[in-house]
């Protein structure tokens, strides 16, 4: 993946406000760090850090989303997660001043306030909130990895597709579990390391079971508790 990131024109959109590590901080402090930050916008497909780069800013989602990946030796590319407004990346690198550990790239048009290694940590030093925010946000990501390493380890390929959907599905209005947008099948078999194939099988095997239905720009999830059973029903891959 190459290592070049032309941004595209600045955003008008030049605040933290939304972003959930500086929620808890004071207003003055937050706003002191938004006049030290880059603000840049990246298209669609743009790479926004790249994987062993050894730059250390971090990177705050003001809008837009983007894709957490890491592409192997043959071009493979293997998803981690998705972020949208309010996410933060690059933390790890300005903590431990190591080369990135994986690649980001926006997944539609984003806004990203961009802020040096060292104006980071010493914002989050200086607010013990913040401090708290990050420890929560650490947290996080190990409980995510934990899952994903243990469902790697034990599910079949059909039963990693079924726990992705029920990750990315949410409670919608009048009691429904939808998926907004539609997720491609490349996408679900990147996330799950899988085929695209498998993804289409599964997919078609929800829909034949009306478990899923496409509805316009929507997949609905009609039966999230028995997918969920499925989840841990054997499978052969």
């Amino acid at each position: 993946m190459t290592s070049a990131r032309k941004a595209v024109p600045a955003p008008a959109v030049r605040t933290l406000k939304g972003i959930a590590l500086f929620a808890p901080m004071a207003d003055g402090l937050r706003q002191a760090l938004e006049a030290k930050c880059r603000w840049c916008r990246f298209d669609a497909g743009q790479p926004i850090i790249d994987r062993d780069s050894d730059d250390n800013d971090v990177y705050f989602l003001v809008a837009g989303r983007a894709r957490i990946v890491v592409f192997s030796e043959s071009g493979r590319e293997v998803s981690f997660d998705e972020i949208g407004a309010g996410a933060c990346v690059g933390e790890l690198a300005a903590i431990d001043g190591e080369p990135r550990s994986a690649s980001v790239v926006a997944l539609e048009p984003s806004q990203l306030g961009v802020l040096g290694r060292q104006a980071f940590l010493d914002a989050v030093l200086a607010s013990p909130p913040a401090q708290l925010a990050l420890l929560g946000h650490l947290a996080h990501m190990v409980r995510h990895a934990t899952s994903r390493i243990v469902e790697l380890s034990t599910l079949g390929a059909h039963n990693r597709v079924y726990a992705e959907i029920l990750r990315l599905a949410k409670p919608a209005a009048g009691g429904r579990t939808v998926i907004r947008p539609i997720p491609a099948h490349g996408d679900i078999a990147a996330r799950v390391s899988t085929t695209r194939e498998t993804v289409a099988r599964v997919f078609s095997e929800l829909a034949r079971k009306k478990i899923v239905v496409r509805e316009k720009a929507e997949l609905a999830v009609l039966e999230p508790r028995r997918l969920k059973e499925m989840v841990h029903e054997f499978k052969q891959a």
